[in-house]
């Protein structure tokens, strides 16, 4: 008899499965726009948040720092305008293409943006001189820039308007739009205006109450504002109020869900009357409220309401001024 040879083999070894990391793309963001528009302070706000910030850098060298070893993965934000030494557009918009190529990294292109009119008056009370005006009016250099730039500002990610924003009001939309917290969730931010003054520019939806009674006819109520009680109970007591504003937060209410899950941080609702000071900021005050009682993170701001306290308070002083002088002129006659 033939012994069988044993067939068993043994069991064949599991090759483990190597676990590959993925890691973050790293986020970079390039920074253009208008000289005066504020690219400085834009710069700054980001550096506060965490992004480690390069000024006027040419446009050849940001491929070889972002290659550097040192800072490798950090968040990088990188201002380049005009004033750049070889700066075109058609080469930031090359170099822009270039980035968003690679995988490691996450690229956007934000662009200060200001009115001419503000830029003018801007350079007309620092006496600074525009890089593209040495030798000619503010105006012209202003747009002879703004010609320039077109082309960044239509492929911009993300644009900024500067004309109405004070610094801490530019800091707080930074860090709605580029925070590098990924857990934070959507940041909403309440603003009244008058239409008077125009539309404010940073706005994702806007909402028109000069349906309502307007306070202002009212002699009594004229002087106050929207987060004066007797105003508020004006407003409440309009029909019309307590459904505009039933339906406001009902279609609000699912809304702000699917901007988040869409991937917007930062959302800016605005509420408008005639001159921003009654009717917008009692109802802004309201919104801002109810949002905070669903949870949201949101803040409130009031566009024109601290306008016209200053427009009040220099036109007191300058009564008191007139007045005075009218008093010396009569004791000067007796």
């Amino acid at each position: 008899m033939t012994r069988k040879k044993s067939t068993s083999a043994k069991p064949a070894v599991k090759k483990k499965k190597k676990i590959v990391k993925k890691t973050a793309a790293r986020p970079v963001l390039l920074v253009t726009g208008l000289s005066g528009a504020g690219l400085s302070s834009a710069l700054k706000g980001l550096e506060d948040i965490g992004y480690k910030a390069v000024d006027n850098l040419p446009i050849s060298l940001v491929e070889p720092l972002l290659a550097m070893k040192q800072g490798q993965g950090a968040a990088v934000a990188i201002g380049i305008d005009s004033r750049t030494w070889d700066f075109t557009a058609a080469g930031l918009q090359k170099l822009a293409a270039a980035l968003r190529a690679k995988r490691e990294m996450r690229v956007s292109l934000l662009f200060i943006n200001c009115q001419d009119s503000v830029l003018q008056q801007r350079y007309t009370e620092t006496r600074r001189l525009h890089p593209q005006a040495v030798d000619r009016p503010v105006a012209d250099g202003v747009a002879l820039e703004r010609q320039m730039m077109r082309p960044l500002l239509k492929e911009a990610d993300q644009v900024i308007d500067t004309s109405d924003l004070k610094p801490h009001d530019l800091h707080r939309i930074l860090e709605g739009y580029f925070s590098l917290d990924d857990k934070r969730g959507l940041c909403v931010l309440v603003t009244s205006f008058g239409f008077r003054n125009g539309l404010p520019r940073e706005a994702d939806l806007v909402f028109d109450v000069r349906f309502l009674d307007n306070p202002h006819w009212d002699a009594k109520l004229r002087p106050l504002s929207g987060r004066d009680a007797p105003v508020a109970a004006k407003i409440k007591a309009d029909k019309g109020y307590k459904p505009f504003f039933r339906n406001l937060t009902q279609m609000l209410e699912p809304l702000l869900p699917l901007y988040a899950r869409a991937g917007k941080r930062y959302l800016t609702i605005a509420v408008g009357c005639t001159g921003g000071r009654h009717r917008s900021v009692f109802t802004a005050e309201e919104l801002n409220r109810w949002l905070q009682k669903k949870g949201v993170a949101s803040q409130l701001r009031h566009r024109d309401l601290e306008r016209w306290a200053q427009q009040q308070f220099h036109r007191i002083r300058e009564d008191k001024k007139s007045s005075g002088k009218t008093t010396k002129k009569r004791g000067k006659a007796a």
